[in-house]
């Protein structure tokens, strides 16, 4: 497997992580928190791109959707779900049999795989959606990476990015609050200096080949201890929807 944007650091750090994916409670308790508001956004522009009907059993049948960066599977279940043929990649080759047992045992198919967008992509692989959530703050070279996540696109595909802002809002939210305080997370899971901003990251994903459409916040409420989606609070956490012309 060779690739000139994954780093090897940032691997060995979930590769560390791998069996407590689906423990709602331990290292990965912050995505577990998130998903619900991960999956509406998603969902949503799926839906809407597509002209599906998500009232219906099966409302992304026939649809072919790639998840980069899939850890345990906590997005490729509930595409499955919804009846996408769903392909899950991952460069921590541990995360590969914790996310196949899983999906096993709730009784769904899904093909796992352990690889890189960019091996994927020189196969001549294509997708409806690619999802690329919270994987482009990890990888050495975010442009690479994004422009092999458009090749894995079909002509008019839609590919949803999320990730997270730099400025000292996202450093004392997600590293201070969520490393240091609340201890969601293991100490040094993030490099501020990585996160990208929303303007930054419109841009790169311009220069790989996409057209932005769509930029939201993920905003946490202490109080609820919830999170919802936002269109002005882009501070920390946010996601973007762009197309392939």
């Amino acid at each position: 497997m060779t690739t000139n944007t994954v780093d090897p650091s940032e691997i060995a750090k979930f590769t560390a992580m791998a069996a407590e994916w689906w423990d709602p409670n331990g290292k990965f308790k912050p995505l577990h928190m998130l998903n619900p508001c991960r999956l509406d956004y998603i969902t949503g522009q799926i839906a809407g791109e597509f002209d599906r009907d998500l009232g219906t059993r099966a409302p992304f049948d026939g649809l072919k959707i790639l998840d980069i960066g899939c850890g345990g599977g906590l997005l490729c279940e509930p595409m499955a779900r919804l009846g996408a043929d769903v392909v899950g990649v991952d460069a921590a080759e541990r995360n590969i049999p914790v996310a196949q047992t899983h999906a096993q045992q709730t009784g769904l198919e899904i093909d796992y795989r352990f690889t890189t967008a960019e091996a994927l992509a020189e196969t001549g692989a294509q997708f409806d959606v690619v999802l690329n959530m919270e994987v482009v703050e990890h990888v050495a070279d975010p442009l690479g990476f994004l422009t092999a996540c458009q090749q894995l696109l079909r002509p008019g595909g839609l590919h949803i990015c999320s990730t997270l802002n730099r400025n000292p809002k996202s450093f004392a939210m997600a590293i201070i609050g969520a490393e240091h305080v609340m201890r969601w997370l293991p100490k040094g899971t993030h490099d501020w200096r990585k996160f990208i901003t929303p303007d930054e990251l419109f841009d790169l994903l311009s220069k790989a080949g996409f057209d932005p459409v769509d930029r939201k916040g993920f905003v946490f409420n202490p109080i609820t201890w919830q999170w919802k989606i936002s269109a002005r609070d882009l501070g920390c956490n946010y996601v973007t929807a762009a197309l392939k012309p």
